[in-house]
């Protein structure tokens, strides 16, 4: 039997357990709250009471205004890596149909967006590419081209998604390059050999067809994971000229040239270096093949992509990737996650925020030899037993009511409580908010339309929906 309970749409009554005690004599609203508190005494779960009209105080207010937007979103996600497939594709088709349901499907937790590795990333078994060559042997012709090591899990499980929601969006990254095209001939390490840049881009070309040939589209592709840490496996440097060199001259004109419509997105590593996407924005040839830059937050503020976002205003910013480590604690996490990633990063201009990884198992398996042995997926997936991880909550917070094409909407922030507001394309308004000191508090939420009182205990976290 599965252990699946599916906090986001039970719609299960909290009263027992919730944040405003019941009185008959509070006017409620038409609002409803999703809560989940640092004690997981509540877990993203929907409040029984709808939230209590503002009828006057002298609390701090959250003033939101629809009228003035900002970006529009792509969605908020996950990297679905091979092992995180091979542990989904592994359940009772049973089981994986009412997880994958649970996951995906637009009326529940709808995950809308999802980054996969080509070829392998470090959450693999081992390491691989599309191309791998006998030592000393090269294919400049690709024609040892083969996704077939992706046959087995992940496109399987892909394509089980796409029949829940055909619109998911999917993004490719890349750990490495075949070691033959590569400096050192290593999975790890090593750099691009400038012979082989032309050949580099007809195998990004490749990718996406073959993934169009088993019915999955490749929304974009960013051109290097992690692109100056060299030493994961695999892994591969790419310095910021070279990434110019090669989307200028080779895989901007390549896909020009195959009528590959893959958004290509520059970076895709830490928030303490904007100037190596600047560098390569600020080339006029390069800057009409890219479309944004990709950042994580392993090092340096999430606020440093609003700089990136004012010099180059018209290019798209996406969050794509931070860990969860297995030894730290849930109500930090929370707190941590919310404010940096689903509030920080859509303040900050990202149309993704997207967390590593969906799944491992309880073991923290598979890595390759040399790659993370401490990330914590937002599932931990044991047979047909599934377990909900703080990634999982920071997630469906906004995923589920924060759709594509939605675009964040003004409101003002507080350090006590950092929030972010939305309009969905349905007209709907969206505020997640993140109690951050460490008392409970009390505030209102204020709209156009209907305005609440409201209050969240230290730590706790709500979604707000009107």
């Amino acid at each position: 039997m599965s252990t699946i309970l599916f906090h986001c749409s039970s719609g299960k009554d909290n009263s027992n357990n919730s944040y405003i005690p019941t009185n008959p004599t509070i006017d409620y609203s038409n609002v409803d709250l999703y809560l989940t508190n640092a004690d997981r005494t509540q877990l993203f779960d929907l409040q029984s009471d709808k939230v209590p009209l503002f009828l006057g105080n002298q609390n701090f207010s959250i003033t939101v205004n629809p009228e003035i937007k900002f970006q529009e979103m792509d969605g908020f996600g996950f990297t679905l890596t091979g092992g995180s497939a091979l542990h989904i594709n592994n359940m009772s088709p049973s089981q994986r149909a009412e997880l994958l349901n649970e996951l995906f499907n637009p009326d529940n937790m709808g995950i809308s967006y999802l980054r996969v590795s080509i070829g392998a990333s470090d959450l693999d078994a081992t390491p691989f590419s599309y191309n791998d060559m006998p030592s000393g042997q090269t294919d400049i012709n690709l024609d040892n081209f083969s996704i077939a090591n992706d046959e087995q899990n992940l496109i399987p499980v892909l394509n089980e998604i796409l029949t829940i929601n055909p619109n998911i969006k999917i993004m490719g990254s890349p750990w490495s390059a075949p070691s033959w095209m590569k400096t050192n001939n290593n999975s790890i390490g090593g750099s691009l050999k400038q012979e082989y840049f032309e050949v580099y881009a007809n195998y990004f070309v490749n990718y996406i067809q073959a993934y169009a040939d088993q019915g999955i589209p490749i929304s974009a592709i960013t051109v290097q994971n992690e692109p100056l840490h060299d030493g994961n496996n695999p892994s591969m440097y790419m310095e910021s000229l070279d990434q110019l060199n090669f989307i200028k001259n080779h895989l901007g004109p390549a896909f020009e040239m195959a009528n590959i419509q893959t958004k290509i997105i520059i970076w895709d590593h830490n928030a303490d270096n904007i100037i190596y996407a600047k560098s390569i924005l600020d080339d006029p040839v390069a800057n009409a093949y890219v479309d944004g830059s990709a950042f994580h937050l392993y090092n340096g503020s999430i606020n440093n992509l609003s700089s990136l976002h004012n010099a180059h205003p018209n290019k798209n910013l996406y969050f794509t990737e931070q860990w969860v480590g297995v030894n730290s604690e849930f109500d930090d996490n929370l707190r941590w996650h919310m404010k940096e990633l689903i509030i920080g990063a859509t303040r900050n201009w990202c149309k993704t925020v997207l967390e590593w990884n969906l799944a491992s198992n309880s073991s923290l398996q598979p890595h390759t030899d040399g790659g993370c042995t401490e990330c914590l997926g937002g599932l931990t997936i044991d047979g047909n037993n599934v377990q909900r991880n703080v990634g999982y909550y920071v997630i469906a917070h906004a995923s589920k009511f924060v759709k594509p094409g939605s675009k964040r909407i003004q409101s003002n922030y507080s350090s006590d409580l950092p929030n972010v507001a939305f309009e969905t394309p349905e007209g709907n308004i969206v505020v997640i908010v993140l109690n951050n000191s460490n008392i409970d508090i009390s505030f209102n939420i204020k709209t156009p339309g209907e305005s609440v009182t409201t209050s969240l205990k230290s730590g706790a976290v709500g979604t707000y929906v009107w």
